[in-house]
């Protein structure tokens, strides 16, 4: 075999590396998006569960707080109840001294339906900031409803779309991988286990694509040969050089 056709056929690992390379990218770029959607679908069903959770919690307090006043209002009716009956047995009553008793017993009624009614009062000031909290958390909960709504509807076409996007490009992956030598082929995936997408990288100004640390000469010599598959020395990535590429070392 010529000199030529060797370097040609070495140009054509290479391309067929990097046509391996880039759809490997793209199925694993498709692929982390995939794998987003779900951790997006939950974020959504959190903060719908967490305005609804407010809403419910809204709901609570003013239902206590009703029950609360409700409990006051019978406690009245049953102080009042005393005073009538503690004024009535007065009515009946020849003794002083039982005459006030019963009248500070009327008097400590009274003074206890004081103190409720300013409770009640405070309770139903509560209640009015309870209905305006179950308004605001209301509006709240059904705008995150909404949301989700729409989210999920986007997210389902997205996937549809990421899905056939995958399916499109793992159809031929096979047939591209197997198009490459084999043993270019296992260095090239046993390098993607331990590095990464980026293994089949260009030589520019003397230095990897891959970890950006200068090349000894041959290296250099050598990738622009194009005889052989040529490692970085510092990190074992496939390296490769183009006529767009300088060999020239920066500055």
């Amino acid at each position: 075999m010529s000199l030529i056709s060797e370097s040609f056929e070495m140009l054509e690992i290479i391309e067929k590396l990097l046509i391996l390379q880039d759809r490997d990218r793209r199925i694993r770029h498709v692929e982390g998006e995939l794998a987003r959607i779900e951790p997006q679908r939950r974020s959504f069903h959190t903060k719908t569960a967490q305005a609804e959770a407010a809403l419910e919690a809204a709901k609570s307090r003013f239902r206590q707080t009703e029950s609360d006043r409700k409990q006051l209002e019978l406690e009245v009716e049953s102080k009042k109840q005393l005073i009538a009956r503690y004024s009535n047995q007065q009515l009946e009553t020849r003794k002083n001294e039982e005459y006030r008793a019963l009248a500070h017993e009327i008097e400590t009624c009274k003074a206890e339906i004081h103190r409720i009614e300013d409770r009640e009062i405070e309770l139903m000031e509560q209640a009015e900031l309870c209905q305006k909290e179950i308004a605001r958390a209301t509006e709240e909960a059904a705008k995150e409803r909404r949301t989700m709504e729409e989210q999920m509807a986007q997210l389902a076409a997205r996937e549809g779309y990421l899905n056939k996007e995958l399916a499109d490009l793992t159809s031929n992956r096979a047939e591209l991988a197997n198009a490459v030598d084999e043993v270019a082929r296992a260095r090239y995936e046993r390098l993607v286990r331990h590095k990464g997408e980026n293994v089949v990288v260009g030589v520019q100004h003397g230095v990897c694509g891959g970890c950006h640390m200068r090349l000894p000469a041959q290296i250099l010599v050598s990738c622009q040969g194009q005889q052989e598959l040529v490692s970085c020395t510092n990190c074992g990535r496939i390296l490769y050089y183009s006529s767009d590429m300088s060999l020239a070392i920066a500055d």
